[in-house]
């Protein structure tokens, strides 16, 4: 993007890209059980209950009780066919189970879902499938939770073991605070001027994603003249963030970043940051060294458009898990 055009994105809004961050809490669908309802699985996930929980708006789900299947109710089973059986009394709820999904799918407006991990109905994988009493493989993925994820492909989805990996869990939550905000921007009166400065913040996020989705996105921004072209930034914006950002694509951003403000650094810190990202790129020390550096020495008229980008602040900072890629 040239000088120029960058300075009219970056005109008028606040350079503290923290606030734009934190301002919005995502709306996350979760497994009741997950939270500590009294259902089933009770107990709750320490990661969503007791720190998740004061950033995000949650949406409890259990389609066992929305299908009328009570507390304390038999173990179900998914057998061959996709159908979901009880255990003891071999009632067949697989209707039951479907009609909760089709009612939810109606109603859900959500930014990610947490689903019950080897659950027959929620799991995302994994999931025993029997044929009679034997178990035939272990390939199968929860009806309800197949539905949702048919019906909302580009929504984010994790179930609680995953959770428990860091690198997951980061990327999870990224995705989960980027598709609030544009939720947000989708809800909010149109004026073209937003969604520039919208997408001029998230500019370098994209590109450590994907930069096709990035150019993409930048074309129906800026070339886009008639009428309101969010819910095709929409469609971009989510498929780009699809995808997960890598070492390499990471070095392409802090690289494009230390080319925007390098000219205002004196040679030595400049070299200096140019030796963090390559030993970034080496593996030798985490992402946040580089970011860090950066953000501390911006300096010069493109300061403000780098320190801007929610590239660096993708999510509340006390959410940090992971500082490896």
């Amino acid at each position: 993007m040239s000088l120029m055009k960058r300075d009219a994105v970056t005109k008028g809004h606040a350079p503290l890209v923290r606030g734009f961050t934190t301002s919005v809490r995502p709306r996350v669908a979760v497994s009741s059980c997950l939270l500590g309802a009294p259902i089933r699985y009770f107990g709750g996930h320490r990661f969503l209950a007791d720190e998740l929980d004061r950033f995000v708006e949650w949406v409890p789900v259990c389609p066992e009780m929305e299908a009328g299947l009570g507390a304390p109710r038999e173990t179900l089973r998914l057998e061959r066919g996709d159908r979901l059986v009880q255990g003891r009394s071999r009632t067949d709820v697989t209707e039951a189970i479907a009609a909760a999904a089709e009612e939810r799918i109606r109603t859900l407006d959500i930014d990610g879902y947490v689903f019950k991990a080897r659950n027959p109905s929620c799991g995302l994988h994994g999931i025993p499938t029997y044929a009679g009493n034997q178990v035939v493989d272990h390939q199968g993925r929860g009806l309800f939770a197949g539905k949702i994820m048919e019906a909302f492909p580009m929504v984010p989805v994790e179930d609680e073991a995953r959770l428990d990996n860091a690198a997951l869990r980061e990327a999870f939550i990224e995705r989960i605070f980027a598709l609030a905000r544009l939720r947000v921007l989708l809800a909010a009166t149109w004026h073209p001027c937003d969604l520039v400065k919208f997408h001029s913040r998230h500019m370098m996020q994209l590109l450590a994603h994907d930069a096709t989705g990035y150019q993409e996105a930048g074309r129906i921004v800026f070339y886009t003249r008639r009428g309101d072209p969010r819910m095709a930034y929409a469609e971009v914006f989510q498929r780009t963030f699809s995808r997960r950002a890598s070492i390499r694509r990471n070095v392409n951003v802090l690289q494009h970043c230390l080319g925007l403000v390098g000219n205002a650094l004196d040679a030595v810190r400049r070299a200096d940051l140019a030796e963090a990202i390559a030993a970034y790129a080496r593996r030798q020390v985490p992402l946040h060294v580089p970011t860090a550096m950066l953000l501390e020495r911006a300096c010069g008229e493109e300061a403000r458009y780098v320190r801007d980008q929610t590239y660096f602040a993708p999510y509340p900072s006390e959410l940090r898990v992971h500082d490896g890629q």
